[in-house]
């Protein structure tokens, strides 16, 4: 039809479109109206899509009960971070949808062209969103769409999707998110859109990385479907797809965990001070301020704790425990060498669980005991005096009295001094063997801690 007939000139002009309009929904639907062109120009072609044009507000289908297939497909071209406390992913798109109008259709040789750009406000638009979607899209506003001679019309636009993700950053920095895309209508159900793939979705993750403008953090790994399948009259056609990426650690082990295992390995050696030296405990002392400046420097890069405690916030808790406990430990030490004498005997538990079992686990056997008995002493010191008889006699031996008695003052002495020495050397060997054990924790702890990481590293890179 053509809205240029001759037949039709005694009718007002204002007329042409509403006409146009009558006759256009009343054809059989049996396929779209074909429109006719004045010249193979633009101009002419926008004046023949006039009156449907006027047709934006309903869905461009000649029966209600026909349901509008909306093909669609994206590309992810950055990925400009994540937002661990608001539990955010922040992602940058091109969308793609594609759907048939059934008012449109004409020759492209009489026409001049096969396809035309119009504002987007002139046509019915699906109504797809994202579930996920948290904020308003910032992209740059794209006004128009294609219009194919065949009805097709193709929309094309920029968003960028600030969605909802639940991370988990229990492996941070070595974490790898799974975060979910999930398109469908607003509003409309199954039976009036249904939505397809319009491209693998393989070749959709392969586009994706190569179109990748932004190598910072986040590493794009690939993208999967999951498709809803159910047709239920009230149900809402969906495709769900799952985005996952991984963060780039570079940035985290330089600054994070390589100083940390350098100030824990400096506490390490610190061990090796003599205990007794009082640079011991200043030194660790000022390990401990440097660390927590260090922890105070670093807080902006550390993550904020989610649904799980990062294990990289327990490995620094854990170091600072031990940097406490090593200080705690040198304050014992230098108080039994320097106050053991003023201790009381060492309890029997301790002399069996300390000295003689936990002293062997770190090769500090306890030292044998100097038991010296004072009576036997005594003895033999009064059988290598002679017996004399008479007068003589009882003088040597009023002598001989007075000197074992000096002897005996002299023996007891002594043995009081061995046993405070034994009780003191037993306390320092207590010391001694506790600054050992704590010893072989650090260098334990150091171990797991290297032997983790490196199987962590590892196990994100193979997945």
């Amino acid at each position: 039809m053509s809205l240029k007939d001759t037949s039709l000139k005694w009718l007002h002009p204002s007329v042409y479109p509403t006409l146009a309009l009558i006759i256009t929904l009343t054809q059989a639907p049996c396929g779209a109206e074909i429109i006719n062109c004045s010249e193979p120009s633009f101009p002419a072609l926008l004046e023949a899509l006039t009156p449907v044009l006027s047709l934006s507000a309903i869905r461009p289908v000649y029966n209600t009960t026909t349901r509008t297939n909306v093909s669609t497909y994206f590309t992810m071209y950055g990925i400009q971070g994540v937002d661990e406390k608001a539990q955010l992913l922040i992602t940058n798109l091109w969308l793609n949808y594609e759907w048939m109008n059934e008012f449109v259709s004409w020759d492209p040789i009489q026409c001049g062209t096969d396809k035309i750009s119009l504002p987007r406000t002139k046509f019915w638009v699906p109504d797809i969103v994202i579930d996920e979607f948290m904020d308003e899209n910032t992209a740059p506003h794209a006004p128009y769409v294609y219009l194919y001679n065949d009805g097709r019309v193709f929309n094309g636009i920029p968003v960028r999707v600030i969605s909802a993700c639940n991370l988990d950053i229990y492996t941070f920095p070595f974490d790898i998110q799974n975060c979910t895309l999930t398109f469908n209508s607003y509003l409309h159900m199954v039976m009036d859109i249904k939505m397809f793939l319009r491209k693998p979705v393989e070749k959709i993750s392969e586009i994706s990385k190569l179109m990748m403008t932004t190598m910072g953090e986040w590493e794009l790994l690939d993208i999967t479907l999951h498709e809803y399948i159910d047709d239920g009259p009230n149900s809402i056609d969906k495709l769900a797809f799952h985005v996952r990426v991984r963060r780039r650690p570079t940035l985290y082990v330089v600054n994070l965990l390589i100083p940390s295992c350098f100030l824990i390995t400096v506490d390490l050696f610190s061990f090796l001070l003599p205990p007794q030296n009082v640079d011991r405990s200043s030194f660790k002392m000022t390990l401990i301020l440097g660390y927590t400046v260090f922890l105070l420097i670093m807080n902006d890069l550390l993550p904020v704790t989610g649904n799980a405690i990062p294990l990289i916030n327990v490995f620094f808790s854990l170091c600072l425990a031990l940097m406490v406990a090593s200080l705690l430990e040198t304050i014992l030490i230098t108080k039994l060498l320097y106050g053991s004498d003023n201790f009381s005997q060492v309890p029997r538990w301790v002399q069996v669980f300390v000295l003689e079992i936990l002293g062997n686990l770190v090769g500090l056997p306890p030292k044998p005991k100097e038991q010296r008995d004072a009576e036997a002493k005594a003895r033999a010191v009064v059988a290598e005096r002679p017996e004399q008889t008479g007068a003589g006699a009882e003088e040597k031996a009023l002598e001989e009295l007075r000197r074992l008695g000096k002897d005996l003052r002299a023996i007891r002495l002594h043995v009081d001094q061995q046993n405070g020495s034994q009780n003191s050397k037993d306390w320092m060997q207590v010391g001694f063997i506790i600054d050992r054990l704590l010893f072989g924790l650090y260098i334990l702890f150091i171990t797991v801690s290297f032997i983790t990481i490196i199987i962590i590293w590892v196990n994100s890179y193979r997945q």
